[in-house]
């Protein structure tokens, strides 16, 4: 079963849908996150998010923001340097 995702930020749903996979940095260090991740809440410093979904890649710059994981759903509140990068 797939992740459920939210990148979200004030002005915008920047990603809204399933993932198999997400990477990004925690201030802690890097984070990775698949189906069944132990529930976790984390500040997000400026840097990138990836999402992993269907073979595609999306990648998002953001200005920092915070991520929850609870029960495969994972809601990141972000503020977005540049969007989607590619």
């Amino acid at each position: 079963m797939p992740l459920d995702v939210q990148l979200v930020s004030a002005e915008d749903d920047l990603y809204i849908g399933p993932a198999e996979f997400i990477s990004t940095q925690t201030v802690e260090g890097s984070i990775g996150i698949m189906p069944g991740h132990t529930p976790i809440l984390a500040q997000l410093p400026a840097g990138e998010v990836k999402i992993v979904n269907g073979g595609a890649d999306h990648k998002f710059t953001i200005d920092g923001g915070f991520l929850t994981v609870k029960d495969d759903k994972v809601i990141i509140l972000a503020e977005p340097e540049t969007g989607e990068t590619s």
